[in-house]
C-alpha cells in the first residue's frame, strides 16, 4: 500500500470560516476525512498534518525521506515566501504535487509565483476541496506506474 503524506501550511486549520467565499466552506478535518475515505478505496495510506509553523512542516518532510511514497503539500502563505520548504523538498525522492484551494493565478499578482513548483511532479489549484481527491489519484499513479521523477 502506499504511503502518501499530506502537508497543510498556516492557516489552513481555519477552513470553513476564513474566507469561505475563496476557500469554501468545508474545514480541514471535512477534507482529511474525505482524503482517509478516498486513500481507502484507491488502496492508499494517508498522513494528513497541518502546522502554522515553517520549521515543522520543513521537520515533517525531512523525515519522510525514505519512508513516504508521495507528498502532496498545500503550503499556503509559504508557496510564495520559503525557500526553506524548497530546498526541504528537493532532498525527497518521490513524488510532489502542489496544492491549491484558489486559483492561484486569478488571485494578487504576488501569489502568482510559488518557490514549490519548479520541483513539483504537478500544480493543482482551483478545484476547492476536490482538488485534494484529483492530487490523490494523480499521486497514486504516479508511484503505481514507478515513473522516473
Amino acid at each position: 500500500m502506499a504511503r502518501i503524506l499530506i502537508l497543510n501550511g498556516p492557516n489552513l486549520n481555519l477552513l470553513g470560516t476564513r474566507e469561505p467565499e475563496i476557500y469554501g466552506h468545508e474545514s480541514l478535518e471535512d477534507i482529511e476525512i474525505k482524503c482517509g475515505n478516498h486513500g481507502k478505496a484507491i488502496g492508499t495510506d494517508i498522513d494528513f498534518r497541518q502546522s502554522n509553523s515553517e520549521g515543522e512542516l520543513v521537520d515533517w518532510i525531512q523525515a519522510a525521506a525514505g519512508s513516504t511514497d508521495g507528498i502532496i503539500i498545500n503550503p499556503a502563505a509559504y508557496t510564495h515566501t520559503s525557500i526553506a520548504i524548497l530546498d526541504a523538498l528537493k532532498q525527497v525522492d518521490c513524488p510532489i504535487i502542489e496544492l491549491h484551494l484558489s486559483n492561484i493565478f486569478s488571485r494578487e499578482t504576488f501569489r502568482h509565483h510559488s518557490y514549490i513548483s519548479p520541483i513539483a511532479n504537478g500544480v493543482i489549484c482551483g478545484f476547492g476541496a476536490h482538488g485534494y481527491l484529483l492530487a490523490l489519484d494523480a499521486i497514486s499513479r504516479m508511484v503505481s506506474d514507478k515513473k522516473e521523477f
